[in-house]
């Protein structure tokens, strides 16, 4: 494991300093919405009465509001009210920078200058490297972990963080946000609506991307969130180290591999990873993703921020005919006289 170097305290975390910068990164976007507004009526009384909080260790997290929506597939989602959003930020923008640079490079999930494309540019990197410049076979491992949020276990990402983080006040903190929910099952789970729960989430995780890299000497590895995949030219190497990939998951951090989506296949054959399903000289996007993009075009056909991001979305790939369907519902839509540019679609 990697060594940070913690340069703030806790009292630096809490001070008013800290959650003054926090208030302007989270107020962004969101100043219309009514319990923002009705926050920032008392901005300075708000401030305060948490500092003084925490400062006492009075501080208790507020309960979560609930709802659901589908990013594809049915998400639950856990949103805190906005005092206990306002410190997540202000732990966040202390925390962030001294863990980022102990993962490893290829982590990709909720990091700044990383990201969906990087990861899948990566993967076509790792690829090509491994076929040998599309001359030999190169198989891919791609693994998803199951009920990734709902199974994180707090006394283990505690043990893990405290080894990094010896100060005990802000311990006290981080435990208050780790422990504010949980997912039917005491001392398990995370929020997916929490800012901090991407920082946490990348620590546990940052467990496992150790030991793969430095223990299974994975050298070609990947990791986006819940999804991993692994890349050799030996399918028989992937075969053997998959076992002790699920057993070191279950044992060291009580995750279970989704039986269904793991595979081991040739990069040749396609891999979908990340929504596009990837060949050697072009990647598609996944049926059920396009299919998503046409019908929410429709749904928001009067948007046109809309249609420029799923156009920018398509240009990461090869979606000439789906990028030529959003076109012809632009134009039927009486986007005539709009400039939308079909992007290219070469890698």
């Amino acid at each position: 494991m990697g060594k940070i170097h913690l340069t703030h305290t806790y009292n630096y975390i809490i001070s008013y300093e800290n959650l003054l910068e926090a208030w302007k990164e989270f107020i962004r976007g969101k100043r219309s919405r009514k319990d923002v507004q009705e926050f920032e009526f008392n901005l300075m009384d708000n401030i305060i009465e948490l500092h003084n909080d925490l400062a006492s260790k009075r501080y208790s997290h507020s309960s979560y509001q609930a709802f659901n929506i589908s990013d594809p597939k049915p998400r639950h989602i856990h949103k805190a009210d906005v005092r206990d959003r306002l410190l997540h930020h202000a732990i966040y923008r202390v925390l962030y920078p001294l863990f980022d640079k102990i993962f490893v490079p290829d982590s990709y999930s909720c990091r700044i200058d990383k990201g969906t494309h990087k990861a899948m540019n990566r993967f076509r990197d790792y690829a090509f490297i491994t076929s040998e410049n599309h001359t030999r076979t190169a198989w891919v491992l791609k693994c998803d972990i199951k009920k990734f949020f709902a199974s994180i276990n707090h006394d283990i990402l505690n043990k893990i963080i405290r080894a990094y983080i010896p100060d005990r006040d802000i311990m006290w903190l981080i435990a208050k946000i780790i422990d504010s929910f949980n997912s039917g099952k005491e001392g398990i789970g995370l929020p997916l609506g929490n800012l901090t729960s991407q920082l946490l989430v990348n620590i546990y995780m940052n467990y496992f991307d150790q030991w793969v890299k430095h223990k299974l000497k994975a050298k070609y590895y990947i990791r986006y969130a819940d999804d991993f995949v692994i890349l050799s030219h030996s399918r028989r190497w992937l075969e053997d180290i998959l076992p002790l990939i699920g057993d070191f998951l279950r044992r060291e951090l009580y995750l279970k591999l989704h039986p269904d989506k793991v595979f081991i296949k040739t990069f040749a054959s396609g891999v979908d990873f990340l929504g596009w399903v990837h060949f050697p000289d072009h990647r598609v996007l996944r049926t059920a993703t396009a299919r998503r993009v046409l019908r929410n075009i429709v749904d928001k056909k009067s948007y046109d921020k809309a249609i420029q991001s799923y156009l920018g979305l398509l240009s990461h790939g090869n979606a000439r005919g789906l990028e030529g369907e959003i076109y012809n519902l632009i134009v039927n839509h009486d986007y005539q006289n709009k400039h939308y540019p079909i992007p290219d679609t070469k890698y």
